[in-house]
């Protein structure tokens, strides 16, 4: 009788196991045929690219509004002239570039001085100084809103100061917003990837991003998903002055000041677009790990869809899918010398979560221009994001809060 039941015990121990390892090896492949399936851009996408051109191009005879480029910049010395001279040099005639010079205490200013002096096109360029943030306000959207009522523009562009833009990217980027009516139109940056740390991250960054936000779905007017790329966002001055823009209560203390103009422009009845910029937009967002760790930091929680309970979900579920595949052929090993899995199962369930990781993983590499051996980053990519998301919301929800560029956001007081 004892046997009997040690018997029944031990055979519905093997009907268990084996289940949750068939059910985590096909829940991993469904994950990334999924995803892979849902970030795939459509070809109707992308930024049609115009030819360069020294003066203004017959495709854009009718389309010549005049736009005011808005660059909020805090400590930027190290990208400031490459950014500012890449939009002074636009083949496109009509605009201006408002610098917002955001309180930076290193030598930001100072270039921004020589080049409102030196450069070619300085008749273009108009520097906007700030020295103080005020209560209720986050930096970013303080300076774009404080940029703005300087704005002489029917159109207005904000763009990030490590960024640098190709010679038609504006002009490219207008004729399509017109010629596709959209209201706010943005575009997807090719990131510059230098460093170990920024190729093991970035594809990781992607994931999350286009897992909450497919591009498909911010692009269909029927679904509430709304994300916009703060790095290049070209909007209309009429629907931004609709909305209320960046002094609406709501966006002043934003630190997701493009999710959230390009939410409150989707509920609004007006239409948005997410183009890639066909590599004629470029950025570096991060210089090392540190600075890396403290932006994803101060989005993590908040950029997040879903509320508390998805956040942890995404907690127990990042490193399932993560580092766990990776594991997995060793623990089915275990799991064959112990008599619960056979030689075939353990091939297949090896096989069934590795492949799809691996394919989606050489694409989204293929696609940011990382060497494919990087795909092996992913378990190290997976873990860093896991304990940024857990500190991240540690840091929101305690009221600890989280820091960027000299200053501490969503603190209690």
């Amino acid at each position: 009788m004892a046997a009997m039941i040690m018997t029944k015990k031990h055979a519905h121990t093997l009907f268990w196991t084996r289940l949750i390892v068939w059910a985590h090896a096909l829940g991993v492949a469904s994950f990334y045929l999924a995803i892979w399936r849902r970030t795939i851009p459509s070809k109707a996408d992308r930024l049609c690219v115009l030819p360069n051109t020294n003066s203004r191009d017959p495709q854009t005879d009718g389309i010549s509004p005049f736009i005011s480029v808005i660059i909020p910049a805090r400590n930027e010395e190290e990208n400031i002239v490459r950014c500012v001279c890449s939009l002074l040099e636009q083949d496109y005639e009509r605009y201006e570039v408002i610098v917002v010079d955001d309180g930076s205490t290193d030598g930001t200013s100072r270039i921004l001085d020589e080049l409102a002096q030196t450069h070619i096109h300085r008749q273009r360029l108009w520097v906007l100084r700030l020295r103080e943030l005020p209560t209720g306000w986050a930096g970013k959207p303080h300076a774009l809103h404080r940029g703005v009522q300087e704005a002489q523009g029917d159109w207005l562009l904000f763009t990030d100061a490590d960024t640098w833009h190709a010679p038609n990217s504006l002009r490219c980027a207008l004729v399509q917003a017109v010629s596709e009516q959209a209201d706010l139109f943005t575009l997807s940056a090719e990131q510059e990837l230098p460093a170990f740390w920024d190729k093991t991250l970035m594809p990781m960054a992607y994931l999350g991003i286009s897992m909450l936000y497919p591009p498909r779905q911010v692009n269909n007017p029927q679904s509430k998903i709304a994300i916009a790329n703060g790095q290049y966002i070209l909007m209309r001055r009429a629907v931004y002055t609709i909305v209320g823009g960046y002094a609406r209560p709501d966006l002043r203390g934003t630190l997701l000041d493009d999710r959230d103009l390009a939410r409150v422009v989707k509920d609004n009845g007006f239409r948005l677009r997410f183009v890639d910029s066909s590599g004629l937009v470029h950025v570096h967002m991060y210089k090392n790990l540190d600075e890396t760790w403290r932006g994803w930091r101060k989005n993590a929680y908040l950029g997040n869809r879903g509320g508390l309970l998805f956040v942890g979900l995404q907690l127990i579920g990042l490193p399932m899918i993560s580092l766990m595949p990776f594991l997995f052929p060793l623990l089915a090993l275990v799991l064959q010398k112990k008599g619960i899995l056979n030689k075939r199962a353990v091939a297949l369930t090896s096989v069934s979560e590795l492949v799809p990781l691996l394919a989606y993983r050489l694409w989204l590499n293929r696609m940011l221009k990382i060497p494919w051996y990087y795909v092996f980053t992913h378990p190290l990519a997976g873990g860093i994001f896991t304990t940024i998301l857990g500190q991240s919301s540690w840091r929101i929800l305690t009221g600890k809060g989280v820091d960027w560029r000299g200053r501490t956001y969503h603190t209690k007081h």
